[in-house]
């Protein structure tokens, strides 16, 4: 484990040089890993651990589209597939990734096969953070660790596929093999980390959900909302509107910024984009950083934690998903961005 200065400040970081693959390998060779939950994150994650060579099975609910989608990336029924209840008994390492909500409902089967020794892993802090909403509590004698992967799962097992690594956050949470930091180390490597970092369950889950609702997901869509509809009623057509609120974005400039930074970005820009860049981006940054402060607030108290129990456990849940998601995509942005994808010259 490395020392690593971030701006001045250190960090704990562990890299693929320092922990090579075939040291995670030797540090579990005699350990099963039971991927729980093939949704989100479970299939980058198995996927990656069984190429990579690691003994991996995979525990999900018979007869769903999940176990289906299993299926047809390769697992085999009765060798490395089993429904949830068997997968957590013949493993030593139990990968906890059903959703949060899943978690809650699946916790007394993978309770009962937490027996001395093995190791419970997620890649979330939800479920031990808010234990006392969630129920999630490990018995004394178990691992709890965590590795977050800071993407997707399609993200991970893309970015594994193409030989680069994902960077993942580490956590542990209760040592009671004196193993622990090996178990999670080796895992994070296996998974198809880029660097591993450290951190709490608690910090994890906290900054998790403060990103997914604000720059990496919630916070986007209502800024490429508003610069949309202003560029709309000033007269400016769908397509020119969408190229300069999300397409310049997402194929030039991002690519930009996740090479070098974004002071090289800028520099590389415009002259007169970087003096409007330079003049208005810490307006925007006064405006919402009260929004922020409530939103993380709002995590730090619970209250995003109930919402999300609240309202993933109702049992039309999927359905008002479905239509929340079906109203984001007939909206007239989305539906200019569908017909600009189709435009790109990769798909002509």
């Amino acid at each position: 484990m490395a020392k690593m200065n971030f701006g001045g400040v250190e960090e704990n970081v562990v890299t693929r040089e320092e922990y090579p693959l075939a040291k995670a390998v030797e540090t579990l060779k005699n350990e099963t890993i039971a991927v729980i939950g093939y949704g989100v994150q479970g299939p980058g994650q198995s996927l990656n651990l069984r190429d990579n060579g690691f003994n991996v099975i995979v525990g999900q609910r018979k007869d769903s589209k999940s176990w289906e989608k299993a299926v047809e990336d390769g697992w085999v029924p009765g060798e490395n597939l089993f429904d949830i209840e068997e997968a957590c008994e013949k493993a030593t390492i139990i990968e906890y990734l059903l959703s949060d909500a899943g978690q809650i409902a699946v916790w007394p089967t993978v309770k009962k096969h937490l027996t001395p020794g093995k190791a419970l892993y997620f890649s979330h802090g939800f479920g031990i953070t808010y234990k006392e909403r969630t129920g999630i509590v490990p018995p004394a004698d178990v691992d709890v660790i965590l590795v977050a992967p800071k993407g997707s799962g399609t993200s991970l097992r893309r970015m594994f596929l193409q030989g680069r690594g994902l960077n993942s956050s580490y956590a542990i949470f209760q040592d009671a093999t004196g193993r622990a930091w090996d178990r999670v180390i080796a895992l994070g490597i296996g998974v198809g980390s880029g660097y591993l970092f450290e951190t709490t369950f608690k910090r994890e889950v906290y900054s998790d959900l403060t990103g997914e609702r604000g720059t990496l997901m919630g916070a986007i869509q209502g800024i490429f909302a508003a610069q949309y509809e202003v560029l709309r009623k000033n007269g400016h057509t769908p397509s020119e509107a969408f190229n300069e609120t999300v397409e310049e974005l997402s194929q030039s400039l991002m690519p930009l910024i996740a090479e070098n930074g974004m002071d090289w970005m800028y520099a590389n820009c415009s002259t007169t984009a970087q003096r409007g860049a330079l003049d208005w981006w810490k307006k925007f940054r006064d405006a919402t950083m009260p929004v922020f402060e409530d939103l993380y607030s709002e995590v730090a108290c619970g209250n995003e934690a109930q919402r999300s129990i609240d309202t993933n456990s109702q049992p039309d849940y999927r359905q008002k998903l479905e239509e929340e998601l079906r109203e984001m995509r007939e909206t007239e942005m989305w539906q200019a961005g569908a017909v600009v994808r189709k435009l790109r010259p990769e798909n002509n």
